[in-house]
């Protein structure tokens, strides 16, 4: 960590960040054990989501978004970060779900939101505006009144990783609370849109887990690469039915700014996710 950067600020307790799902009694998971416990024994999307965001599972993650927190970047000086497990957002009953990998140190860890904070962030909420699953085209911090449409983001590692590197024990610790959490938001979901080559590894045990059957071998990730997954325990409403798995691209700032990733790019992802999503009002969300 640069030495230069501010030292200053507390971390902010469960409960006291404006829209914090928790509070200062909701049960901490300090173990995997204990994270497969608590996900599995939340009845609702609210205890789940709580319970994710004061996680303490994963030591070196704790140690490192913790850090951040205090240590913070010259340019967020007078801000107070989030610094704790960035829970799942959006519609309670989605019917596309965004998958990232994991939030970045200085955007989501410190602003409560995955992809918010940042110029991916920046880049990514401005595609789902255009496309009608986002009400406004910014977002800037967890409480801040943006509201998804038909939508939810999660994260397959919740907390930011030094060199944005989870390592697989964490991913897999980590695991639990997103099995959990498609889950509860099965009953509507058509369409998932993985974000990034990370993203795309890491849901297909999540996937598996949740009763989808998965292909074999494996599909290879890419812009655009679409694969259809069913379930045999369709009438389960905790079970998905059949799911539209979509890649696209990260929209990171090395992708954008060297046009790997464009506008046009991430709305034809979205506009695609639209049309699977919601054939019967010819792709507009409800």
């Amino acid at each position: 960590m640069d030495t230069g950067e501010d030292r200053t600020g507390p971390l902010v307790p469960p409960g006291d960040w404006p829209g914090d799902p928790a509070g200062p009694g909701t049960p901490v998971a300090g173990s995997a054990a204990e994270v497969a416990g608590l996900a599995a024994g939340a009845g609702t999307l609210g205890e789940l989501v709580a319970r994710q965001s004061v996680c303490r599972a994963c030591p070196r993650l704790v140690a490192w978004r913790e850090e951040v927190a205090v240590v913070r970047r010259r340019s967020s000086r007078d801000e107070r970060y989030w610094g704790r497990p960035i829970p799942g957002w959006g519609s309670e009953r989605p019917r596309l779900l965004i998958v990232g990998l994991a939030p970045a140190a200085h955007g989501g860890n410190r602003t409560g939101r995955i992809f918010t904070g940042d110029r991916s962030g920046d880049f990514l909420f401005a595609s789902l505006y255009r496309c009608g699953w986002a009400e406004k085209p910014t977002s800037v911090a967890l409480g801040d009144g943006q509201r998804l449409i038909g939508a939810r983001m999660v994260a397959a590692v919740r907390c930011a990783p030094p060199d944005n590197k989870p390592e697989p024990a964490e991913r897999d610790i980590c695991s639990p609370w997103l099995v959990a959490e498609l889950g509860l938001v099965a009953t509507d979901l058509r369409v998932i849109v993985c974000l990034g080559g990370f993203a795309w590894q890491a849901i297909w045990p999540v996937l598996g887990r949740c009763g989808l059957v998965l292909p074999r071998p494996r599909p290879a990730f890419g812009h655009g690469a679409e694969v259809r997954l069913e379930s045999p325990q369709a009438q389960n409403p905790q079970t998905p039915g059949e799911v539209l798995l979509i890649g696209c691209y990260h929209p990171s700032q090395q992708n954008t700014f060297t046009g790997r990733v464009t506008p046009a790019m991430l709305d034809a992802i979205f506009t695609r996710a639209q049309a699977y999503a919601n054939p019967e009002t010819d792709g507009a969300v409800t």
